[in-house]
């Protein structure tokens, strides 16, 4: 076993121009109320390995040109579409106009496991809540369907961006057909 050299991995993967020109998987996200800067930016790279259709931040949520979101996001904030919109009630809107269910990452008397999502759910737009409050009742009133990481130690939740993470990557896979031939150029 070799490391693969950065130029080896790049190789694998598309250029921006071929990036822009790609269909992206019908996968959202709505950031709403995120408190630090850096989940944030860890979103956004994320989104972008992820190769989301758009992130919408929303309410306080921070957004760019920041150089804290910059520092982890490594560039992702010029591939991937967002916008900054202060409702979130107004994206729900025009996403579900849009044929676009809308999730919750929350525990709730009625989420489903995060890998029970399926096809037929996308395209799909995930809400991420605050890092201390979650998804508000709001904008849970709002939600097709919530989803939750089952936590198996004494904490209740996950960091926002890691649980993210989390969901984003199970989406690519469902709506790969749980394959990961896509992922890079040689396939």
């Amino acid at each position: 076993m070799r490391k693969l050299t950065h130029s080896e991995i790049a190789k694998q993967r598309f250029t921006f121009a071929q990036l822009h020109r790609e269909n992206r998987f019908p996968m959202y996200a709505l950031l709403d109320n995120i408190r630090s800067l850096y989940n944030v930016g860890s979103m956004f790279r994320t989104a972008d390995g992820a190769r989301f259709a758009k992130l919408f931040l929303c309410g306080y949520t921070p957004f760019p040109p920041r150089k804290e979101i910059e520092k982890t996001a490594l560039g992702s904030t010029s591939t991937v579409p967002w916008e900054y919109q202060k409702d979130p009630l107004t994206v729900i809107s025009t996403l579900r106009s849009q044929g676009v269910r809308i999730c919750a990452l929350e525990h709730t008397d009625e989420s489903i496991l995060y890998d029970r999502v399926s096809e037929k759910d996308f395209p799909l737009c995930v809400i991420v809540g605050n890092e201390i409050t979650g998804v508000s009742k709001d904008l849970l009133a709002q939600t097709d369907m919530a989803i939750e990481i089952p936590m198996f130690g004494l904490k209740q939740s996950l960091n926002a961006a890691v649980a993210f993470g989390i969901a984003a990557f199970e989406f690519v896979h469902i709506v790969n057909g749980r394959s990961t031939e896509t992922h890079s150029l040689e396939k």
